[in-house]
């Protein structure tokens, strides 16, 4: 009876010990992952900007081709009328 009791004592316990949170070990785990996920966050935002950047860039570069098109167009219409 006695050896039951002390397993009992014992199971109850290492169940007790199981349970414990590890605040210190869980708090820096969520730090940690905060700090990547904002990481990750911020490099995407800065890559989106870049495309956005290059994007605006194209279309600028390609209002001026356009805009020396159409002076071309105009230029060679007055030739022509003439």
């Amino acid at each position: 009876m006695k050896k039951i009791a002390i397993v009992a004592v014992a199971v109850a316990g290492l169940t007790l010990v199981a349970c414990t949170k590890k605040t210190d070990t869980n708090t820096v785990t969520t730090e940690n992952t905060v700090t990547t996920e904002t990481t990750t966050d911020t490099n995407a935002s800065l890559d989106n900007a870049g495309v956005a950047a290059d994007n605006a860039l194209d279309a600028a570069g390609n209002a001026v081709s356009n805009g020396a098109n159409s002076v071309s167009n105009a230029t060679s219409n007055a030739t022509n009328a003439m």
